[in-house]
């Protein structure tokens, strides 16, 4: 079976067209085309409904999908780890993370790393948490960064993300060194929406504590939650990964009875999917870069460290 006919496939199919999916790979229609014919008259079924311009996968095309991406996944990991065992020192590396991860660590860390590793390519997946370690199991991504926990994966410990209450300074909480959840029982607050894991860890701090947290605004972008607190809209609640800016607010790690609030931050891989040596060497240098260096450690530095758990 030819790989560069499946690769089409599962482009067409992400696509959703046959030309979108040609410019993305650098084709012509025709050649993409062709190329999808050549597929559906070696395993003689029909793998889309063609639309008009557009395409549907048949059922029999949404099944080959799934396992055309394994297999592409593997082709992947087979050619690099030839790469690998020849060389050891170039390569690509996929990295999966958050947004706030990547513009408050990985921006500043990765000019340093390439100066030392110029022959890898360090290249960045965003996406949300949680869906972050589906993209490790499907095999979109070597690396994720993430504070979810999954006994599917092996995982390095990085450092703590505490969970802050961002406030105006004239605030009447503003003086506090740390603030417990249930002061904000009758206070306006600005979450994050569903689908953040720092979220899922303020409500279930809020059942704990026994309130009902007041929800004055959601979204998706943790810096408009910032601005409305700085203008005295409400408390913003937001993971220590998110750049503070300076100015008029203030931010206090949140509690529960003394207790931090907050997960560990870790570099998760998939322990029955190759590792080329310079991944191991990233998730090294990461480690060591983030044991002194990481998101608003000047604004945790005296809570009580959260506890670290168990590397896998």
């Amino acid at each position: 079976m030819n790989l560069r006919h499946l690769r089409t496939f599962v482009a067409i199919a992400e696509a959703g067209g046959v030309a979108r999916a040609a410019a993305g790979l650098n084709m012509t229609q025709p050649t993409a085309s062709r190329q999808v014919h050549a597929l559906e008259a070696e395993l003689e079924v029909p793998l889309f409904d063609r639309i008009g311009r557009r395409v549907r996968l048949t059922s029999q095309g949404e099944d080959l999908l799934r396992r055309s991406r394994r297999l592409l996944s593997e082709a992947d990991m087979l050619g690099e780890q030839a790469r690998a065992l020849k060389s050891g020192q170039i390569g690509v590396l996929r990295l999966g993370a958050t947004t706030q991860w990547i513009e408050s660590v990985l921006a500043d860390f990765l000019p340093q790393y390439r100066l030392r590793h110029p022959g890898v390519e360090v290249r960045p997946l965003e996406d949300g948490g949680v869906r972050l370690l589906g993209r490790l199991e499907r095999g979109d991504v070597h690396l994720t960064i993430t504070t979810e926990r999954d006994g599917r994966f092996n995982s390095r410990l990085l450092y703590p993300v505490y969970l802050l209450a961002v406030l105006p300074k004239n605030h009447r909480l503003s003086r506090r060194t740390v603030l417990e959840v249930a002061e904000l029982a009758d206070e306006p607050l600005l979450l994050l929406g569903p689908g953040f894991g720092s979220r899922e860890w303020f409500y279930s701090a809020c059942q704990v504590a026994h309130i009902r947290p007041r929800v004055f605004f959601d979204s998706v972008a943790p810096h408009t939650l910032i601005a409305l607190a700085a203008g005295g809209y409400g408390i913003a609640v937001v993971p220590a990964t998110v750049l503070l800016p300076r100015g008029r607010i203030r931010a206090l790690p949140l509690a529960h009875r003394g207790v931090p609030i907050g997960r560990w931050q870790t570099a998760a891989w998939h322990p029955q999917r190759f590792l080329a040596p310079y991944a191991e060497c990233f998730i090294e240098e990461l480690a060591a870069y983030t044991q002194h260096d990481y998101p608003n450690r000047n604004v945790t530095r005296r809570t009580p460290r959260l506890p670290r758990g168990k590397e896998r």
